[in-house]
Order: C-alpha cells, then sequence, then structure tokens
C-alpha cells in the first residue's frame, strides 16, 4: 500500500493505493464510519487486476475538513471525486460502498463520462431508497437512526466515553460484529482528528432523504426526473443479505434506472461485506468485469 495527498479544486485529500499504476483504476469510495483504510482487506484480493485507489473522503481521515452543513452536499462530494478521476486520467470503474455509494451513483449519473463501470457494496440508488424509507415500513424503521445521526449534539454524544457510542453502533447496529480490537483502535485514532466526527455526520444532515416513522408513511415528496437519475453504465450490485440497516426493499426497482444491472449476493455477509468476505467480492468482481 502507498500512500500520498493530493490537491483537488484547491483542497488536499489523502490517498491509499494498491497494484501497479499502469493497470486500469479502480476508485474504492468508503463510507461512514470508515475511512480510506476501509478498503485494505478488498484491495490486495484486486490490485493484481486494477490500480486501486481509495480517497478518504470529504471531512474523513486527512483529508480536508470544512465546517458548515452546506459542504457536505451530494453535488460538493461527487465534484471532489470527479476531479480525482480526471486527475487519474478517467474515466475509471468506481466503487462505493453506504455513504461511497451514495457519491458513486451521483457520479454515474451526472459525470457518466467519467464512469466506465459501477460497483455498488451495500448501497443505494436514492430513489428506491428514499421511496423505501417513506413508506413506514420495515426500511423506515430501520433507518430510525439517521435522525440520532443529524442531531446537533450527535457529535458530543457519539465521542463520549472513547467512542462508545459510536463503536456500538459500528459493531453492532448493522449485522455481525467483524472487527478486532487492533482495528477498532485504527478507527479511533481516525475519529479522533479534529472536528472529524461532526464533519462525517454532515453527510447525513446535508442529504434531502426523509426518513417516515414507522406505520406513518409520508405521500407528498416530490417527483424525481428519473431521465436524470439514470445509471447507462454496466453496474454490479454485490449484497451482503445479513444487512440490518439496508433491506433488500431499498433496491427495489432500481432496474429501471440501471438497465444493465447485475446482482449477486454474497453470502455469510452483511453491511460489512468488504470485511467480512473480500475474496468472494473481489471474485464477483472479477467474474463480472472480466478484468
Amino acid at each position: 500500500m502507498n500512500s500520498r495527498f493530493v490537491t483537488l479544486n484547491g483542497q488536499p485529500f489523502f490517498l491509499r493505493s494498491w497494484g501497479d499504476p499502469n493497470l486500469p483504476t479502480l476508485l474504492m469510495l468508503h463510507g461512514f464510519p470508515e475511512y480510506g483504510g476501509a478498503w485494505a482487506d478488498l484491495a490486495p484480493h484486486l490490485a493484481p487486476h486494477y490500480h486501486c485507489v481509495a480517497p478518504d473522503q470529504r471531512g474523513y481521515g486527512q483529508s480536508w475538513v470544512p465546517e458548515s452543513v452546506g459542504h457536505y452536499t451530494l453535488s460538493n462530494l461527487v465534484t471532489d471525486m470527479a476531479a480525482l478521476i480526471e486527475m487519474q486520467g478517467g474515466p475509471v470503474t468506481v466503487l462505493g460502498h453506504d455513504w461511497g455509494a451514495s457519491v458513486a451513483y451521483g457520479l454515474a449519473m451526472f459525470r457518466p463520462e467519467l464512469v466506465d463501470r459501477l460497483i455498488i457494496a451495500n448501497g443505494v440508488h436514492p430513489v428506491p431508497f428514499q421511496r423505501a424509507m417513506a413508506a413506514g415500513g420495515a426500511q423506515s424503521a430501520a433507518s430510525q437512526y439517521i435522525n440520532d445521526l443529524r442531531a446537533e449534539d450527535a457529535a458530543d454524544r457519539f465521542s463520549a466515553n472513547s467512542f462508545a457510542l459510536l463503536e456500538r453502533f459500528f459493531r453492532y447496529g448493522m449485522g455481525l460484529d467483524w472487527l478486532s480490537d487492533h482495528q477498532m483502535q485504527d478507527y479511533r485514532t481516525e475519529w479522533a482528528r479534529p472536528g472529524r466526527l461532526n464533519a462525517m455526520l454532515n453527510w447525513y444532515r446535508a442529504s434531502p432523504l426523509v426518513v417516515a416513522k414507522p406505520g406513518e408513511p409520508l405521500t407528498d415528496l416530490p417527483e424525481l426526473p428519473v431521465e436524470r437519475l439514470m445509471v447507462r453504465c454496466p453496474h454490479l450490485l454485490l449484497w451482503g443479505p445479513e444487512d440490518k440497516a439496508l433491506l433488500p426493499e431499498a433496491t427495489s426497482g432500481l432496474e429501471t434506472f440501471a438497465p444493465d444491472l447485475k446482482r449477486v449476493d454474497i453470502p455469510g455477509a452483511d453491511h460489512w461485506l468488504h470485511h467480512q468476505r473480500p475474496d468472494a467480492m473481489a471474485q464477483a468482481i472479477l467474474d463480472w468485469s472480466g478484468a
């Protein structure tokens, strides 16, 4: 693994990379509450075939940490990664997990000239996800934690007692515990960087997605423009079926927005499939891409 800082749109971002830079680039986008090092389990399986590039995204790890919520809208997050792809000489294959999936979808939808192929691992397209969260059913119930993460005092509560509440959410809130004590300490180190946790939470605060109360469906959401939200490149969706936070209904109807879609379940995995089954995940990627 190599690491370095790069400047994107005038701001510093920290990158990790694996593999030969002359190989095709695979841009790997982490989610909450991880950082670019989260791909260390998966990247070695793919490095013989791809130059794996994993940034700490805006507000995370050692990258740029602006303060206000407005800096964390999807358009800003996509602009960061579009600049990185252009620096890599794009277009590239993009892999996104959790919130990284939202950025990956944003790139595929709004900067399609930069994305050859799209891989999503337990992440969601905004339209099926919003529909599921607005329905007042199982996904609405599973998504209530979002309100806790958006709360004004969330950074104080989740960082108290050496991040005890955030650790409990991370290790047990979305599936099975997979973390070693050493890995957990690495995460605490990243979370403890000044301003980081509040910045990470700003991703949730800046999102326009609405969560219904269980049993109280929302019926007044605006219609979203299908044509603007299409994924026209080949798309692979990898899914850990034991995920407690993202349920299958969160991807219902995805084919409407991604006509060239392949779905692959990764047995024995939940939301953290890239840690739990990196071998199976890598094989599914290689089988699909022909790399």
